[in-house]
């Protein structure tokens, strides 16, 4: 089997609300398709969100690099993902969301060919699963309550809040959403670098009462050290998201004692081949994972889920982002809220990832052959 044709495509979809954090904001999904077609017929799709204050790529700069990589590919056996992948990580060191769009095509090609659906390919098996749903940083406590409203009314039995505004602001949103949800409700906070290590210190402690479940990303990507200080000075778990991109992050992370958990995101990994790998760490040192998203569809949502069902030290879910979209560009793949369990995600039986593009959704493409 070898690779014969390579379509990328441009995917834009308004969200139906911005999404505002510490570090930038989205209104929109501006994100790339890739399809891999083979000589066998079996086709393979991948999808990358490009985030630029987190991942330093947009759209445009995805879309090139995938023409160069889609033709140093190009005549090469797609199932030998291992020597791809080293391919694709050789050829480039960044630009991580449009390395991941092709490893997850890498992967649905090799699951179809081998009859199973992906997470039986990487060796899983089904079990629930539930992500949490996101509210982004408000402008007052008020409009923070009425998006937590909407969330609870809606049968979650999560809620991630945004967080790392100057001094003690935050206290107040998150307060306000613990006495509205109750004390069932599980509630964690992102900060996304947004504190610095007093500030952290101190929103942190004031917030103890809270019962939160754990401080996503209070420092800088780079502050290792004052990482470790804060998880050895605080109670709350803390979980490194933008310091943690590959497995040598996490590395340097656990030998630190820098983070309890680690948020393993397909877009910042540069896809499953490495997600695996962090995993893989994390578990050997007995340390959770999480898994997470930039502002995929469900097609990319659907590629992370089946990750986390072949690896069960994954144990929290933010899967969320296609909430938002304005319309649905995907045929097939994960189904959400089944029986009306808000956040519930089902992976249907059916091989590969399971999902394919409306290529009539999608956007600009340029095809390399």
């Amino acid at each position: 089997m070898i690779i014969t044709q390579v379509d990328i495509h441009t995917l834009n979809v308004p969200l139906t609300k911005p999404l505002k954090v510490a570090i930038g904001g989205i209104d929109s999904a501006h994100n790339i398709a890739i399809k891999i077609t083979t000589d066998t017929g079996i086709v393979g799709w991948g999808e990358a969100s490009p985030c630029a204050y987190i991942v330093g790529d947009t759209q445009q700069t995805n879309y090139q690099t995938a023409q160069q990589l889609a033709r140093l590919i190009l005549g090469k056996d797609p199932t030998a993902i291992e020597d791809r992948m080293r391919d694709i990580n050789n050829n480039i060191v960044s630009e991580s969301s449009i390395r991941a769009a092709f490893d997850m095509a890498l992967y649905d090609i090799a699951a179809n060919l081998a009859n199973m659906p992906l997470y039986q390919f990487l060796g899983g098996a089904q079990r629930p699963l539930r992500t949490d749903l996101t509210i982004g940083m408000q402008d007052t406590v008020e409009q923070t309550v009425a998006i937590a409203q909407d969330i609870l009314d809606r049968n979650f039995n999560a809620i991630k809040m945004k967080v790392g505004r100057p001094g003690l602001q935050d206290v107040a949103h998150v307060k306000a959403v613990r006495e509205l949800a109750g004390p069932d409700i599980d509630i964690k906070i992102d900060s996304n670098q947004g504190w610095d290590y007093p500030t952290a210190v101190a929103n942190i402690r004031a917030m103890e009462p809270l019962r939160l479940q754990y401080s996503e990303q209070p420092l800088a990507v780079w502050d290792y050290d004052n990482m470790a200080r804060l998880r050895d000075k605080v109670d709350l778990p803390i979980c490194a998201d933008e310091s943690v991109f590959d497995d040598k992050d996490a590395l340097k992370l656990i030998k630190l004692g820098a983070a309890d958990y680690l948020n393993i995101k397909l877009g910042k990994s540069g896809g499953i081949h490495t997600a695996l790998k962090i995993n893989a760490i994390a578990e050997a040192a007995g340390h959770k994972c999480m898994i997470g998203a930039f502002a995929e569809s469900r097609l990319a949502l659907g590629a992370a889920a089946h990750v986390a069902l072949a690896r069960p030290n994954i144990v929290f879910l933010d899967l969320d982002s296609a909430y938002d979209f304005t319309q649905d560009p995907v045929q097939g793949g994960i189904v959400y809220d089944q029986g009306g369990v808000g956040g519930s995600i089902h992976v249907p039986e059916t091989i590969g990832h399971g999902a394919v593009f409306d290529e009539a959704a999608l956007g600009d493409r340029v095809t390399v052959s």
